[in-house]
């Protein structure tokens, strides 16, 4: 096997094609199997938004790359951000990316923040934060993992909790492919802490890493039925790849990459070439489109839409088919997440803040009437 080390496909280095014209509040979409929903925007004139993830009491916590937490309360942005991350290393592709919020927020408050520092010598590191939140303020900072490669491109960095109560964070290779075939290395991995940042004794390899040679992983989720892990990772020029990630295994970037497998390695569910540059990740959990129960929807990037998987009833394991939702309607997406109320919400990454018609925002996707 040869080393494969093209570094192009990134997820912001794609011309920025303008969406098309957002659809009007009535414009009703369907999907492949006659679901009905429309668009509706909750949020706009943000700033990058990277994660969403909402509190027990409905209120969404948004990440803005170039360092700010942001909350949606009562139906409105608050002008004030819960956060401004002081030594953010805003640079390309990194920033404040991933988010989560303790299962047991409602009683500590905790939030954990994935994101790249400028360190006082200029350089960069990934690292892994928590924060107490307090009246839509977030403080006591206290960092959980730190001095991880960090680069412009390719750091991750999604943050979820897991169904067994710890706390899984993709990271990238940090444009050093090599590091995601090196176990000492925490690149090109799924990482799986507890909630203070200490590794469980049940990790593969007695460290943080859970699973190896990824590329650029943005995206991951538990399915409902099998409580297998998902996830998403970007290609090099195409060949991005649906995952299902098991503890210890591989799965092969740099040395393979898409459709291509060997002894060791891993091999994905899905490739996508040309690119879709695949982000964020989530299962829908809701009530409201019963058609879409227990799909896997993904926010896709140079893709510029959201795409649904679907799975064989008969056999929740293997995936049945997708298809392309909103394609184009709001340009590049980031994340998807199930809300509380039983709605899917995206945000947007089209790179523009301020309030014109193609700004960032937040949309959810409700039932049409």
């Amino acid at each position: 096997m040869s080393l494969v080390v093209p570094q192009a496909g990134c997820d912001d280095d794609a011309p920025r094609q303008p969406p098309a014209a957002p659809p009007d509040a009535g414009e009703v979409f369907v999907a492949q199997d006659g679901t009905r929903f429309t668009a509706q925007v909750v949020a706009s004139g943000l700033d990058i938004p990277w994660s969403l993830a909402f509190a027990p009491d409905g209120r969404l916590f948004i990440t803005e790359r170039p360092g700010r937490v942001r909350i949606v309360a009562g139906g409105r942005l608050l002008e004030e951000p819960a956060l401004v991350v002081e030594d953010i290393g805003a640079v390309g592709e990194a920033g404040l990316l991933g988010m989560a919020l303790h299962p047991d927020f409602a009683a500590n408050g905790f939030v954990y923040l994935a994101y790249t520092a400028r360190r006082d010598d200029g350089s960069l590191v990934n690292r892994l934060a928590r924060y107490r939140e307090v009246n839509n303020v977030l403080a006591e900072p206290a960092v959980l993992l730190d001095d991880i490669r960090a680069s412009s491109i390719h750091n991750g960095a999604r943050l979820r909790f897991g169904p067994d109560g710890f706390l899984y964070m993709t990271m990238g290779d940090a444009n050093d492919a090599a590091s995601a075939q090196d176990l000492a290395s925490l690149n090109g991995a799924i990482l799986r802490v507890d909630d203070r940042g200490v590794p469980p004794d049940d990790n593969p390899f007695r460290s943080p890493v859970y699973a190896y040679g990824l590329r650029n992983p943005q995206g991951l989720d538990w399915h409902p039925l099998t409580g297998a892990l998902w996830a998403t990772d970007h290609g090099p020029t195409g060949n991005d790849e649906l995952n299902v990630i098991r503890a210890g295994a591989n799965y092969g970037w740099p040395l393979v990459q898409g459709a291509e497998t060997g002894p060791g390695f891993e091999p994905p569910r899905r490739t996508f070439t040309p690119s879709i540059a695949p982000s964020g990740a989530s299962f829908y959990t809701g009530a409201l489109f019963p058609a879409f129960r227990h799909d896997l929807f993904v926010a896709t990037l140079r893709g510029s839409h959201l795409r649904r998987f679907r799975f064989d009833p008969a056999d929740p394991t293997r995936l049945a088919g997708d298809e392309r939702l909103l394609d184009g309607r709001f340009g590049r997406l980031r994340d998807v997440v199930t809300g509380p109320d039983g709605l899917l919400y995206l945000a947007t990454s089209n790179g523009r803040g301020g309030s014109s018609p193609l700004d960032d925002r937040i949309v959810r996707l409700a039932p049409a009437r």
